[in-house]
């Protein structure tokens, strides 16, 4: 009888392990079982230099998204950038998409301001106001090296 109560224990550990790892796996992994929270946007841009895939999304400072994929327009020549947006967060259709760096030489992030237009902009929509990253180099030797 004895020998069946740590079994018992045993299993049960292990059961509860097994449940706390796949919790933690589906939250990091930042998988959503239950349904789609999320809702894709796009925003061309004529320079993303430093920005990634999965990097953060933001408005008045608050994460709103990531970044999901970024692919160069053969024809346009200009950076095409897709983002997955929170469902609860509407944006109208003329606000403007910048590319920001957190900090000085922190990671670039993609910075969202609304618009004031009444129409909203439809799941798998795009931006058509945006601002490129600001080249900090080229900044420099343009400073450096011109009168």
């Amino acid at each position: 009888m004895k020998k069946f109560n740590v079994e018992m224990a045993v299993g049960v550990f292990l059961v509860v392990g097994f449940a706390c790892f796949a919790y933690l796996s589906v939250k990091l992994g930042d998988v959503n079982l239950f349904g789609n929270s999320t809702y894709q946007l796009s925003a061309r841009f004529h320079s993303v230099s430093g920005l990634k895939e999965g990097d953060i999304v933001e408005m008045a400072g608050v994460q709103i998204g990531t970044v999901k994929t970024i692919e160069l327009d053969p024809e346009e020549y200009e950076a095409v950038v897709h983002f997955d947006l929170r469902t609860e967060v509407r944006l109208q259709e003329d606000s403007i998409a910048s590319i920001r760096t957190a900090g000085i030489i922190g990671s670039k992030y993609v910075d969202i301001t609304p618009g004031g237009m009444e129409e909203y902009i439809k799941p798998g929509g795009e931006l058509f106001e945006t601002e490129s990253a600001i080249n900090l180099e080229k900044l420099v030797s343009k400073y450096i090296f011109e009168k």
